[in-house]
């Protein structure tokens, strides 16, 4: 009995050793694995921060894509004074090249916020600009030929309105500083169409949206004549022959027949021109298109009053320098003079 319970006695402590043994190899393992989750991790880091480390930059032999530069202009920027926008261009861009400040580009142009510009679009370039007065010339033809009011370029000069330039006396011709508000706009924009005075109009060139009625329905006089590149508007009218130049028709009519607006537009001029035109309307067309109706006997509107196609601009009379009664008649296209009947209707 003694002997029995004894055994079970020596059994059980043999157990619990057995348990404690066991307990403690699972602390000691679980000590020495604790102390090794450093050294672990230190050996770990390098691994990661080579995985996270930046790749290595391309070797400078490596070819770089160069950046898109938009292409440039035929003509010198520096001198332009219009510009066809390219892919890729913006207005800073142009202003820069053009040395010319973007906000006077704006101005000329009429641009409205955000001041984007599209490819194929047509930027008057502003530049100041001088005229060398030639035998003969008057200070109204010089306007019609720059297309800047007459008056503009005697304030410009310090001069009278009213008075007369001399042959060799250098004027500035103050640059456009806001473009009027086209009237007949064509839809679609115009192509980059630089006057040439050596080419006859057609009525191809006229905007879709714009097409000129006859302004009196007498007879024509005296048609149009070419004058050669470079000839100004006092010269051609000096020349009076039958082949020498002449820029527009010369309409027959009754003193004090009612002239009639051509096109509907914008009054640009309405006044006298003392020396050669006499009494003179002009009406801008927009897109660079003008009328412009002289020798009237009276003018019958407003500088800056909107007008209708065969709307009653004046009367004819014979106020010009010439003493026949007759409606002195001109289109221009971005001042250029081109012929009028070919670009009437045909009666």
């Amino acid at each position: 009995m003694r002997r029995g319970l004894m055994r079970r006695g020596l059994m059980r402590r043999g157990l619990m050793r057995r348990g404690l043994m066991r307990r403690a190899g699972r602390l000691i393992a679980g000590l020495a694995l604790a102390a090794a989750l450093p050294a672990l991790a230190a050996t770990d880091k390098p691994a990661r921060s080579q995985a996270k480390a930046k790749p290595k930059a391309p070797s400078k032999a490596a070819p770089k894509t160069p950046a898109k530069a938009a292409p440039a202009a035929d003509s010198d920027p520096t001198t332009e004074t219009r510009h066809k926008v390219l892919a890729g261009e913006t207005l800073g861009g142009i202003a820069g090249r053009a040395e010319v400040p973007r906000i006077l580009i704006i101005e000329a142009n009429g641009l409205k916020p955000p001041y984007a510009v599209r490819e194929g679009q047509v930027l008057v370039i502003p530049r100041r600009r001088s005229h060398t007065v030639k035998e003969g010339e008057t200070g109204f033809a010089i306007a019609m030929d720059y297309g800047v009011s007459w008056s503009a370029i005697a304030v410009a000069n310090g001069i009278d309105p009213k008075g007369r330039v001399r042959a060799g006396q250098t004027l500035v011709i103050p640059t456009l500083t806001k473009a009027p508000p086209p009237v007949a706009a064509p839809a679609t924009p115009d192509s980059d169409d630089e006057a040439d005075e050596t080419r006859p109009a057609t009525r191809a060139d006229q905007p879709a949206a714009l097409r000129f009625a006859w302004p009196a329905p007498g007879k024509v006089r005296r048609g149009f004549v070419l004058r050669a590149k470079g000839v100004s508007s006092s010269e051609s009218r000096a020349r009076r022959s039958k082949t020498s130049p002449h820029d527009g028709i010369d309409i027959a009519g009754a003193k004090g027949d009612p002239v009639r607006a051509a096109a509907p537009g914008l009054v640009w001029f309405a006044g006298k021109e003392p020396n050669l035109y006499g009494n003179v309307v002009i009406i801008d067309h927009g897109r660079g298109w003008f009328s412009a109706y002289a020798k009237l006997s009276k003018v019958t509107v407003k500088k800056g009053e909107l007008v209708r196609a065969g709307e009653r601009v004046g009367l004819i009379g014979n106020t010009g320098s010439t003493s026949t009664t007759e409606l002195h008649f001109e289109i221009r296209r971005n001042t250029v003079p081109r012929d009028p009947e070919a670009l009437l209707p045909k009666r």
